[in-house]
């Protein structure tokens, strides 16, 4: 079992377990997923944390942050927004009324196709969302503190290699 300067954890044990009860299994890959699992439940709690002190949920930091990204006017038509945000066309379009009706965004008409609708973002939602990410970059980064620059960029070069995989699949 290899263990990082004799750091353990709890997914160590689970792997020695199963590797004990089961001969014939190899449980290494429960080493990389149950942590990403365990990791992803940490990571959740604390961004809910993070958002719940800018009074949004999640969710609302995701279609703001996807709206921000794109640079002045900050718009993106509903269908954009439900492919950045990997949800349903139901999904978006009640998380565009709900943010509409915080004052976050604006629904805006397509002049050249009636069918379509564009979603802006308003500065109380600009404000907000500028605002929640630094607070999670700055909580973010205490996170990564016992990591030096190259440690972090050698861990997201291996997660993009395994979200890769995940990703061609879907």
């Amino acid at each position: 079992m290899n263990t990082t300067d004799g750091l353990r954890d709890e997914v160590d044990g689970i792997v020695a377990a199963w590797g004990r009860e089961r001969l014939d299994f190899d449980p290494e890959p429960l080493a990389v997923f149950s942590r990403l699992l365990r990791l992803e439940r940490h990571i959740d709690r604390m961004r809910r944390q993070t958002f719940a002190r800018h009074n949004i949920e999640p969710w609302e930091f995701e279609m703001l942050s996807a709206l921000r990204r794109q640079g002045f006017p900050y718009q993106l038509t509903a269908g954009r927004l439900m492919q950045e945000t990997l949800v349903s066309s139901g999904t978006v379009t009640n998380r565009i009324d709900r943010m509409v009706a915080h004052g976050f965004a604006i629904r805006l008409p397509d002049i050249s196709d009636r069918r379509v609708v564009h979603v802006q973002i308003t500065h109380k939602g600009l404000g907000v969302v500028d605002a929640a990410m630094a607070d999670l970059l700055a909580v973010e980064r205490r996170q990564l503190e016992g990591m030096d620059r190259e440690s972090q960029r050698q861990l997201a070069d291996r997660l993009r290699e395994l979200l890769s995989h995940f990703e061609r699949e879907s």
